[in-house]
């Protein structure tokens, strides 16, 4: 094979070698501007899933707060109606008592 085309080849093979080079480069950016795009999406569907599941158990927790308030205030209702009713229970026992040592102190004097 004579030089000049020996050297043609060796031209022809590093021009070759070249586009192959830049074409794996430029598959390389793709490729990694794809990954980004996809860590971009995955990331804000991270956070959006992340949002959303503290709204729910924000929205849980005032519920169960919301509930226990509710018990809280029924058991306070309840235990004062409870005293409400003794006291009165007392009152009468009193109005009784009074008028009994009333009496004997009437009775007492005569």
């Amino acid at each position: 094979m004579p030089r000049p085309e020996v050297l043609e080849r060796i031209t022809e093979a590093e021009e070759e070698a070249d586009e192959i080079v830049a074409e794996a480069k430029e598959d390389r950016e793709q490729r990694i501007s794809e990954a980004r795009k996809t860590a971009e999406e995955i990331r804000e569907e991270a956070e959006k899933e992340a949002t959303e599941l503290e709204e729910k158990r924000l929205e849980e927790a005032r519920a169960e707060i919301e509930s226990e308030r509710e018990e809280l205030l029924a058991a306070g209702e309840q235990e004062r109606k409870q005293l409400e009713s003794r006291a009165q229970e007392n009152v009468e026992d009193t109005k009784e008592f009074v008028l009994d040592r009333f009496k004997e102190a009437v009775h007492a004097q005569t």
